[in-house]
C-alpha cells in the first residue's frame, strides 16, 4: 500500500536540458542540495531540502527535444488500474505503466483538457519525505483551458470530492472559476483547479502549477529573477499564503509560497 493516500501528490521531477544550471538554481531560490546522478536511471538526481529527499531533475532521454517543465505525480496503489481508469475516463496514457526497478512504477498521463501528470505506485522510493514545509512541495493546481473536461476526469481517476470556491462579488473575481478536490473530507485538501482565461497566451496549454513552500516569497521571487528566472504574477497575499507564480531560467514553470504570511478571510466553499 502506498504510504500517501491514493490521489494525493507524492513527487515531482522536471527534465532540463542543462541539469547543472537548474541545480544551481533551484538550490539558491529553494536551498535545495542534490545527491548523486543515478546513471542507470538515465542520470536522474534527486534533490534534498534538509536532508530530506523533495524533487528530482532529470536530463532528457537521447533525442528527446521537449521543453523544460515540472511533472507532479499521483499516489496510486495499482498504477495499471490507474491507467485503465485514465483511459476510460477520456484521458491519455503516454507512458506506462513502467516499472523503475525496484523504486516503483510510472505512468506518464494526459487529461482531456491537455495537463500532463504522472502516476506513481509505490516500490522503495515511497515520494516525499517533506511536504508543506520550507524547501518543500506546498500546493498544486490544474490550469485548464475546459475545466468542464478536468471536472469530469479527476473524480473518476481518483477517490476525490470537490468544493467549488465562491468568488463573491468583487470585480478582480469576475470569471474566475476555482475548485478544490479534497480525500474524505473538505480538512484533506489535494488539488485545486483553476480555469485559464484570457489573461493567460493563447499558446500556454493546460497545466499542473506546482508550489513549493519558502520561507519569504519576495527574497525568493529576487534571487529567481537575478539567476535568469521570469516573474509572471504576483507576489500576492492571500488567506493561503503570499505566493508568486514564475518560469525558471529554461522555462519551467512553478511558484513560491510562503504559508506563514496570510491575508483576508478564507473564501466560502460549496460542495459539488
Amino acid at each position: 500500500m502506498a504510504e500517501f493516500p491514493e490521489g494525493t501528490p507524492c513527487w515531482t521531477d522536471a527534465m532540463f536540458k542543462d541539469v547543472e544550471a537548474a541545480k544551481s538554481f533551484y538550490g539558491e531560490v529553494l536551498g535545495w542540495t542534490f545527491g548523486e546522478a543515478a546513471g542507470e536511471y538515465g542520470n536522474y538526481t534527486q534533490a534534498y531540502s534538509d536532508g530530506k529527499a523533495v524533487a528530482a531533475v532529470v536530463p532528457p532521454m537521447p533525442g528527446a527535444d521537449a521543453p523544460s517543465q515540472w511533472c507532479l505525480y499521483f499516489a496510486s496503489n495499482d498504477a495499471t488500474a490507474t491507467a485503465e481508469k485514465i483511459r476510460s475516463a477520456g484521458g491519455e496514457v503516454m507512458m506506462g505503466p513502467m516499472q523503475v526497478g525496484s523504486f516503483g512504477t510510472m505512468v506518464i498521463a494526459k487529461e482531456p483538457s491537455g495537463a500532463v501528470f504522472g502516476v506513481w505506485q509505490p516500490g522503495d522510493h515511497k515520494g516525499f519525505e517533506k511536504v508543506g514545509e520550507n524547501g518543500a512541495f506546498a500546493w498544486a493546481e490544474v490550469f485548464s483551458r475546459d475545466v468542464g473536461k478536468a471536472d469530469a476526469f479527476l473524480p473518476r481517476v481518483f477517490p476525490y470530492g470537490a468544493q467549488q470556491m465562491d468568488m463573491g462579488d468583487s470585480p478582480e473575481a469576475a470569471g474566475m472559476d476555482y475548485r478544490i478536490y479534497h480525500l474524505g473530507g473538505a480538512d484533506r485538501p489535494v488539488l485545486g483547479r483553476m480555469n485559464m482565461g484570457e489573461e493567460f497566451p493563447a499558446e500556454i496549454p493546460s497545466y499542473i502549477q506546482i508550489y513549493f513552500a519558502v520561507p519569504d516569497c519576495d527574497e525568493a521571487v529576487a534571487k529567481a529573477k537575478k539567476l535568469g528566472g521570469q516573474l509572471h504574477f504576483g507576489p500576492m497575499d492571500s488567506p493561503f499564503g503570499r505566493f508568486a507564480a514564475l518560469t525558471d531560467q529554461q522555462g519551467a514553470a512553478f511558484a513560491v509560497i510562503d504559508m506563514s504570511t496570510t491575508a483576508g478571510d478564507m473564501p466560502k466553499m460549496t460542495e459539488v
